[in-house]
Parts: structure tokens; sequence; C-alpha cells
């Protein structure tokens, strides 16, 4: 008897339920290398994401994607299928090639890129067209990220002294960051501020 339930608990760790979660919903997975400072050194694997750009404010681009990326997973797509939500949903600046800045619209508005990860158990080919052609489907190479994280209302001015912070770890450890930071929020508008969790990432070289 002994034997069959270690055997079940092996194949069980071994499904797509392995995945991390966040307060029961699937989150995207890592190992922690180490911890500097606070924050921690990330490994992430492979994922699929659905991602749009979109321009104007940071919350209300923020509020923007997250509405043209929720219809996508709750039916606005080719198959009118569901997609289960996961945690986090990341914003990050679209900066210009040249300049090394947050990209600007004729109307001078900043331009974000919004992203849902897919569930662990879909593929590529497996998911449903969006409806919405602004919306792309990617697979993510490996990455290795310096991530902080805090509690509170994620304000412009929390996010960006979250973001001087972990330069500066990141300067002090050597490690080098490349591109723009990502901000990762894992929690409803409506959750109490000492009960959210949000995070700021680098992604490294």
């Amino acid at each position: 008897m002994r034997r069959v339930v270690v055997l079940c608990l092996a194949l069980l760790a071994m499904t797509p339920a392995e995945a991390q979660m966040y307060k029961g919903t699937e989150t995207a997975a890592y190992t922690v290398e180490q911890t500097l400072e606070g924050a921690e050194l990330r490994s992430y694997g492979p994922r699929l994401v659905a991602e749009v750009t979109v321009s104007g404010s940071r919350s209300g681009a923020a509020n923007a994607g997250f509405r043209s990326l929720a219809g996508y997973i709750f039916g606005a797509n080719a198959d009118a299928s569901k997609i289960a939500m996961t945690t986090p949903v990341a914003q990050v600046p679209h900066a210009a090639e040249a300049a090394g800045t947050p990209e600007s619209g004729a109307d001078g508005a900043q331009s974000w890129t919004v992203r849902f990860t897919m569930p662990a158990d879909r593929s590529l080919a497996a998911l449903p067209v969006p409806d919405d052609p602004r919306i792309r489907l990617i697979e993510t190479s490996p990455q290795r990220m310096l991530v902080l994280q805090f509690p509170g209302r994620p304000t412009d001015a929390a996010l960006a002294n979250a973001t001087a912070s972990l330069r500066a770890i990141a300067d002090r450890a050597g490690l080098k960051a490349r591109g723009e930071p990502e901000f990762l929020f894992y929690d409803s508008p409506f959750t109490l501020p000492w009960n959210r969790r949000n995070e700021v990432a680098l992604v490294l070289d």
C-alpha cells in the first residue's frame, strides 16, 4: 500500500498540475537561485504568453491591456473557448530601440506591453486565435530575472522606488540587466493593500 501511495504522489508530481500556485491560481513557475538583499535571483523556463501593446498612462494601459487579454481568455477567440486565468499580470514599458527610452505615440502617450502567461498544460498550436488582432501568442525563451517583491498599492511612485532599489541591488551584485523593468501584479484591484503582492523584475544577460 505504501508503494502505491508513493507512486501516486510521484505521478502527480510529473503532471502539469505541478504548476506553482498563488492563492489557488496557477502562477508562472520558477526556481530561486539565491536571495540578494531581499531580492530573488530566479530562473524561469520557456512559457507561453498572450500579450498586447497599448498606449496611455501606466495605469490606463494596464487596465486597457487587461480588458483585451481577459476578453481573449474568457471566450473572445476563434473557438469561443475559455482559458484559465493565471498570475501574475505583467506590464513592460515599450522601449524605443534607438533612444533607449519608453516609446511614445504621436500624442505623447507611452506604449506598454501587457502580458498573461498561459496555463502550463497548454501548447502554442492548441491555443485558439484571438478575436483581437492586436493580441500576440508567443513562446518565450528561458530567462534569469532579479525580482523584488513589495506589498501595497502599485502606484507609479511605489513602482519607481522599487525599480531604483532593484537596480541598486543588481549593481552591487555585479549583475547586468537588459531592457526595461517588468512590473508583475498578482492580485485583483479589490485586494486589501497589505495583502497584495507586487513585483519589479529585471531580465539579466
